[in-house]
């Protein structure tokens, strides 16, 4: 098991609406200083925060499976379907942009959320009509796990929505003197964005990671991985994928 800790100043950053929408991008476009461009099908990860108000006009996508989660505050979406969405805490806007979408996104408060890429067949993809779907937190389901750990499954056997895309993704709070242990099977990455908190992972010897920390699992056996907190609650946001999939995958760097 290959355990790998990024840190903030070797993730990509990026910014909005003159700075009002500041962002670190775990994985980014090429150029935009991530050392991770892509995990097997998880394209783009930015995690975004406003102070207040802020927004970004009207823009097309195309193929790819966009999830925003919103992790503070509330989303405001539009879209050229004619949609007109608002999103709380724990909910997520879900574009699966098909031939093609497009939107406007906005904050009216201080805000913070979580914009994810997955990408699918794109050829395939972009025979499909565009949908957009919302899902609130209450829809989501939770549980305590065995090593004392909540956790929420955004994407996953259980949650409300279903993607083409091959991804599993938990939402976990970690009380301190709790853990959480996430089995991979062979062939699977997880990766972990660190919310809140610091914390241990255990899995070949033990690494240290901390607040804004992106923690990448590379798994050919399969294993498992247990994350502890560490001098206070921690807060994950766990994506696991195929590591190679049976399709090809879009050249970020062309």
């Amino acid at each position: 098991m290959d355990i790998q800790i990024v840190k903030p100043h070797e993730q990509g950053t990026g910014e909005f609406d003159g700075g009002k929408i500041k962002e670190q991008k775990p994985i980014g476009f090429s150029g935009e200083g991530s050392n991770i461009n892509r995990l097997g099908p998880l394209f783009y990860w930015a995690w975004a925060h406003t102070e207040g108000e802020g927004g970004i006009g009207l823009h097309p996508h195309q193929g790819f499976e966009i999830l925003t989660y919103v992790l503070k505050g509330k989303g405001y979406h539009k879209d050229s379907l004619g949609t007109d969405s608002i999103v709380g805490e724990g909910g997520v806007q879900l574009m699966q942009a098909g031939s093609g979408i497009s939107h406007a996104e906005e904050m009216r408060e201080p805000s913070e959320l979580f914009q994810i890429w997955l990408e699918p067949h794109l050829s395939k993809a972009v025979q499909r009509k565009p949908v957009y779907s919302k899902y609130e937190h209450r829809e989501f389901p939770v549980a305590a796990d065995v090593g004392g750990a909540e956790v929420k499954t955004v994407l996953g056997e259980g949650s409300p929505i279903r993607i083409v895309t091959d991804a599993v993704m938990r939402d976990v709070v970690i009380p301190e003197g709790a853990e959480y242990t996430h089995t991979l099977s062979s062939g699977r990455i997880l990766a972990g964005l660190a919310v809140r908190g610091d914390g241990l992972i255990a899995g070949s010897g033990q690494h240290r990671f901390d607040h804004k920390d992106f923690v990448v699992i590379h798994s050919e056996q399969g294993g498992q991985a247990a994350f502890r907190a560490e001098g206070g609650e921690l807060r994950l946001f766990l994506i696991e994928v195929p590591a190679q999939v049976d399709y090809p995958l879009y050249n970020k760097r062309k």
